[in-house]
Formats: C-alpha cells, sequence, structure tokens
C-alpha cells in the first residue's frame, strides 16, 4: 500500500465539510489508506491548521473523529490565481514515496486555473501514474464551456489521470444496478421493448435550496441533477452488456445510451417553487427552475419505442431517488384470468435515502375464491451490510486511490449529456410557480391535457433518418 497526499481545494466550504472530511476521516480510521498517507487542506482564508480544524469541527455535522484529522491534516493558505503560491502546498509534500491526489472540489471556471498553478509548479505531472486529479460536478455550465475546459485541462494532464465524479455513481444501488441485470438470468430476455413498458426515473428532495442558493441559481435542477445523476442512471438502465466489466467497456456501452437519446420537446415543464425568489443569495426575478419534467426516447434496437421519464425536483413530497422499471401487461392474462384486476410487474431500483430494490408480482390471494392481488418483494440493502456501509465519498474516494475509473465520467460521457441539456435549455419555457409537490403534479397534469399524453417516441433527428 501507498502512502497518498490528498490535496483538497475549497477545503473550507460546504463540500468539505458536509462529505469529504467524513470520507476522508473514515478511510483513515479503517485503515484502508497508508498510515502515512495524509490530507493538506487548500483554501484561500488566513487560518493555521489549528484554527481550521477548530472552524471545520464547527461545521461538520456528522461524528468525525477529529483527534485522527489533527494529526494528518496540514491547511496551506494559497491565492489559486497566482502560480507562485502554489509551492506552499510543495513544502508539506513528502518529497518521495506518496502519490498525490488532487481534488477540485472548487466551481468548474477554476478548474483551468488551479490545473495550469499545480502544473507550472510541477506540483501536477503529466503522464505520471502516480498523480491523479478529481473534479467536482458540474464539469462545466453548458457543452461550449465544458468543451473550453476540457480543452484547457488536458493540456496539462492525461485523460487517463483524470476523475469527474458523480457521487450517484458510488452509492451502492448504482452499482448494484449492474449485477440486478447482468447476474441475474430472469431479467436477460426481458430488459428490452418486447417487455418494458415504460422507465421512470425519479429524484425528488422535499426541501429548498437551503444556503445553496448562490449556487443553485447559477445552475438550477436540470444542470444540477438531469445532466450528471439522471443521464447516468438511464444509462445503466439501457446500455447494452459490455465486452467486460473493466472502465473503458462499461463507460463505452454508457455513451452509446447518452448518443440514443431524443427528447419530446412537447413533454418538457419547467417549475419553480413559490418562496424561491425569497431565499438567500437569489437574483432578484430569477428564472431559474428548481424542478424538471421530461419524456425521452432510446433510437437504439433495445428500447426503440419505450418512454423514459424523468422527475427531478426541491420542494416535492419527499426525499426520494429511484428507477421505476414498468413491464407491459402479460400476453394471456385476457385469455387466463379475464375478470381479474392484473398489475403490471414492476421493478422499483432504490437509490436514496434508503437503498435496495422491489419488484411487484401478482399472487393469489389466500383462500377459496379466484382472486389475485400485487405483491412486493424486497431487498434491503442495509439488511445486508455488516457495519457502517460506506457513503458514496467514502467509495469514489478508495476508488481514486486504487486507480479504478469505471465510477466515474469519461469526457465523451460528459460531452453527450451537455448536448441533451442544451437541447433541453433551448426548448423549454419559463419555470412555472408551483407550491409543493401535489402544484407541480398538478402542473404536469396540465400540460399532459394541454399538449395531449401520447406515450409514443417522438424523434427528433436532425439528419431526417429519425428510426432505426
Amino acid at each position: 500500500m501507498t502512502p497518498i497526499s490528498f490535496i483538497i481545494f475549497g477545503a473550507t466550504g460546504d463540500l468539505m465539510h458536509e462529505k469529504l472530511l467524513p470520507a476522508l476521516a473514515a478511510l483513515f480510521s479503517r485503515g484502508n489508506v497508508h498510515e502515512d498517507s495524509h490530507i493538506i487542506a487548500v483554501g484561500r482564508r488566513d487560518y493555521t491548521t489549528e484554527d481550521y480544524l477548530k472552524h471545520a469541527q464547527s461545521r461538520v455535522e456528522k461524528e468525525v473523529d477529529f483527534e485522527l484529522l489533527n494529526r494528518v491534516v496540514t491547511y496551506v493558505k494559497i491565492d489559486v490565481s497566482d502560480a507562485n503560491t502554489y509551492g506552499a502546498i510543495g513544502d508539506v509534500i513528502p518529497e518521495n514515496g506518496h502519490d498525490r491526489i488532487f481534488y477540485l472540489a472548487v466551481p468548474p471556471r477554476l478548474f483551468p486555473v488551479i490545473t495550469q498553478g499545480l502544473s507550472v509548479s510541477n506540483l501536477l505531472e503529466n503522464a505520471n501514474p502516480n498523480h491523479r486529479i478529481i473534479y467536482e460536478k458540474p464539469y462545466g455550465e453548458n457543452l461550449e464551456n465544458a468543451r473550453q475546459i476540457n480543452d484547457a485541462i488536458c493540456k496539462y494532464v492525461r485523460e487517463t489521470e483524470i476523475y469527474r465524479i458523480d457521487h450517484y455513481l458510488g452509492k451502492e444501488m448504482m452499482q448494484t444496478l449492474l449485477a440486478l441485470r447482468f447476474a441475474n438470468k430472469i431479467f436477460e430476455h426481458v430488459w428490452d421493448r418486447s417487455s418494458i413498458d415504460t422507465v421512470t426515473i425519479v429524484a425528488k428532495e422535499s426541501i429548498g435550496v437551503k444556503d445553496r442558493g448562490p449556487y443553485f441559481d447559477q445552475i438550477g435542477a436540470l444542470k444540477d441533477m438531469v445532466q450528471s445523476h439522471l443521464l447516468q442512471m438511464a444509462a445503466l438502465v439501457a446500455m447494452e452488456e459490455p465486452k467486460s466489466m473493466d472502465a473503458s467497456a462499461i463507460r463505452d456501452e454508457k455513451v452509446k445510451v447518452l448518443g440514443a437519446i431524443s427528447i419530446d420537446p412537447h413533454s418538457i415543464v419547467m417549475g419553480q417553487y413559490d418562496g424561491y425568489l425569497n431565499e438567500r443569495g437569489v437574483a432578484e426575478g430569477s428564472t431559474t427552475e428548481t424542478a424538471v419534467y421530461f419524456k425521452a426516447c432510446l433510437n437504439n434496437e433495445r428500447f426503440l419505442d419505450v418512454p423514459f421519464y424523468f422527475l427531478t425536483g426541491k420542494m416535492l413530497s419527499e426525499k426520494r431517488s429511484e428507477i421505476i422499471i414498468k413491464f407491459k401487461p402479460h400476453s394471456k392474462a385476457s385469455k387466463y384470468y379475464q375478470t381479474l384486476n392484473l398489475m403490471p410487474n414492476e421493478l422499483r431500483i432504490k437509490v436514496a435515502p434508503e437503498e435496495g430494490a422491489t419488484i411487484q408480482f401478482n399472487v393469489k390471494k389466500p383462500g377459496i375464491e379466484d382472486a389475485i392481488k400485487a405483491k412486493d418483494f424486497t431487498y434491503v440493502h442495509s439488511e445486508e451490510a455488516i457495519g457502517n456501509i460506506p457513503e458514496a465519498y467514502e467509495k469514489l474516494l478508495l476508488e481514486v486511490v486504487h486507480e479504478r475509473p469505471t465510477l466515474f465520467t469519461r469526457w465523451d460521457e460528459i460531452e453527450t449529456a451537455w448536448k441533451i441539456i442544451d437541447e433541453i435549455k433551448h426548448k423549454a419555457k419559463a419555470p412555472k410557480p408551483y407550491l409543493g409537490s401535489e402544484s407541480f403534479e398538478s402542473l404536469l397534469e396540465a400540460h399532459r391535457l394541454e399538449v395531449g399524453h401520447d406515450l409514443r417516441c417522438v424523434y427528433d433527428d436532425p439528419s431526417g433518418d429519425d428510426r432505426l
């Protein structure tokens, strides 16, 4: 096991306090990293290491071993726009023997600035496999901006050393989804348009933006949730079986799915919850959306004509992220069960807050009468775990330590996803106000009645050849 120097930019930000420090402390305490590893917290505030850790302890809400962090954390103040100040980081990195993992938990506009600063100060060496760099989402603000950022950073670091993080891919059920699909014979011949009726991908939150107003108002729900999380979930559902389970093969199949997505422009609904304009840091008269709904279809053989529904938003009825795969009615149901109300089979893959899977079957009710009822069979991931289940960021950081990029997004995935987001943004109308979940659902229902609730897939292919 090789010692690691974790160099974290944005060390005084919310992500560091809420996710990264607890995750790193857990890795150190469990012995997942070499005992000589350490953390360099980089920020612009005029702190000593002692001051920084006192401030962090006042902000971290999770139970964290700060005695351990006192031993392994060093705070360094620099001006990221001045490459001459980066030497302060080099002063606390051991000269030999440590791998270097740089984590940029900063706005995307600073990605090229910091990457260049690290390179010209010889802290980050191009083509050095022992040097890796993590970029926190969002990776850019739109397709053009993302391309500019990527072109700029690739002057200093190779794609193989880049880890673009999407914490949803670190969740256990996102990884279990691959096992459900490819390790179970019962799904092998039903995971396509002959058996699947619809796919719904949901990421709902019951709270507003809280203290993230300044950030969220620049991004919105579409870029914050759909560009990364929801499209990645769709890619894992719809991808073909990869040639192998290595990173390149899985990413190749995900890119194919993203490239095959066609948005129904008439289905797009944007909403903004009542009270959003009064949130701290939100611009006066902001038109940023806090909820998004749309339908998409895949122009590929496996899922041709199967609608994919996407829904995400804040101030909705509950905190829930899941994938709902609804199967078609049984082809022989009308023959054998003419008078009984059979429900379509349904598979729910639960991602948050509880992780697990539920499949709905039709079963006979106990008794002398011929009666059928729908029954759920549920797997709860936490019931199978021994000890604490690692958080997504713990898993992802450890994947970087072991140089395993499967759970990270490659550039062509990012680029293709941004094409989809830019298209939706271009075709969407201004967000409509809503008051809670029921209000937004009423908006959706009114919109369906207005445009017609047509489940057929509508392809918008500029080439004119819009079907396989």
